[in-house]
């Protein structure tokens, strides 16, 4: 675990799971107010390795968030990582920007990093190929770019009443690194943009080890809902983390599981239907 305070005015850290693989182990971090949790899987299902990765950003008004699930080595999450870290002032200066341009700016510099010969080249000299979910909140908006399975929830009461919890989906057969979807003439990814809601909103990232092991208990988002966000009011993140990590645990997960999780708490009315009071 590396974390610094950058000379742009924010925090990060990051992680890479050859570094410190936490097999049989629940690590948990801060960074200011944003949670990375690490689980590296049970030993006795089978888990020797983890190749997962992580990237925690938080600045004055906004929270930049990265998760990153390997396949077939770490050499992929470390490249993506490192270069990431390599654009941090840079993406901190975007960020600053005002809400009219900040996510445009914020996606267009993402696909000229994956889009630029440099990084090309280097992505045909690693082994292996890795998932990558960048999320990022400023002011009452989310913006996400994914390539490959890993998810993005918004957990809200308000969403959670008309069943939404999942802002992308997970999408298979997409990678960054030796098998490259940004080599093709059109890459393939998703991103997107939400509004936030009126009250406490809880981001969270996950790699598919929280969601394959076992009876595959938090494919079914509501789970994810009830142990995380809950009633009457959001359980502390830190032992919400804890306890998912452990249910992976007792569920004898093999794969490697990682959580990036944090709250923003919205005091202003937010879009509701015209014949339904504002809160």
């Amino acid at each position: 675990m590396n974390s610094a305070e950058n000379k742009a005015n924010f925090r990060q850290m990051h992680w890479i799971g050859l570094d410190d693989p936490c097999i049989n182990q629940i690590k948990l971090d801060t960074c200011h107010h944003m949670v990375l949790g690490r689980y590296g899987g049970n030993q006795q299902a089978g888990a020797n390795k983890n190749e997962d990765g992580a990237l925690v950003m938080a600045g004055l008004d906004w929270e930049f968030a990265m998760v990153l699930d390997g396949h077939n080595s770490t050499e992929s999450v470390e490249l993506v990582i490192h270069t990431i870290l390599q654009e941090s002032e840079k993406l901190g200066s975007i960020l600053g920007e005002s809400l009219e341009t900040v996510f445009v700016s914020l996606e267009k510099h993402i696909l000229t990093i994956f889009q630029s010969e440099y990084f090309l080249d280097a992505c045909k000299q690693v082994q292996g190929e890795t998932a990558c979910l960048l999320c990022v909140r400023k002011d009452k908006y989310i913006w996400w770019f994914s390539v490959g399975d890993c998810v993005l929830y918004l957990l809200h009461d308000d969403l959670h009443r008309l069943g939404q919890y999942a802002l992308n989906q997970r999408q298979f057969y997409e990678w960054i690194g030796q098998v490259n979807t940004f080599a093709q003439p059109i890459p393939c990814y998703s991103s997107g943009v939400r509004e936030l809601r009126t009250g406490y909103n809880r981001m969270l990232l996950v790699t598919d080890g929280v969601l394959e092991c076992g009876n595959r208990y938090y494919e079914t988002p509501k789970y994810l809902y009830q142990d995380f966000y809950g009633q009457p009011s959001p359980p502390n993140i830190e032992n919400s983390v804890k306890h998912v990590l452990e249910l992976v645990n007792e569920s004898h997960g093999r794969d490697s599981a990682t959580i990036i999780c944090w709250d923003y708490h919205h005091v202003l009315p937010t879009t509701y239907p015209s014949n339904q009071p504002k809160r």
